[in-house]
């Protein structure tokens, strides 16, 4: 089965790790070409190509400064991928609730053990 082009989904776009190193990397503020490259230690042609795909989904936006082209990054294109995940905030919540009781629960026990330890000895 062919995988679904990368160029028209920004989840399969971000699907790539050094693609979301790229985009944590934009995130501290706009970066040329040459910056990243040096940052990442990747080969220029890697970063452009991975630049590439990030701006035909709309992740990343360019402009010329003189020569160079200095990408930025456009967050708000995340925001589907943002509105997905937050489906699953209830139920991150609710298990990290039930950890905590346990965890409570354990403490009490170990505190009650310890007590009655004490008070036979």
């Amino acid at each position: 089965m062919a995988r679904a082009a990368t160029t028209f989904d920004v989840f399969n776009a971000i699907a790539e790790p050094k693609r979301r190193q790229v985009l944590d990397l934009l995130s501290r503020g706009e970066q040329g070409v040459n910056e990243m490259v040096g940052i990442l230690g990747w080969r220029q042609p890697q970063v452009s190509k991975h630049l590439g795909v990030l701006r035909q989904v709309g992740l990343v936006d360019v402009r010329r400064d003189g020569r160079r082209q200095v990408y930025t990054l456009n967050a708000a294109e995340l925001k589907p991928v943002n509105e997905w995940v937050k489906t699953f905030e209830r139920f991150w919540t609710r298990h990290l609730h039930s950890i905590k009781q346990r965890a409570e629960a354990k403490a009490k026990n170990l505190t009650n053990t310890h007590k009655r330890s004490d008070s036979h000895g």
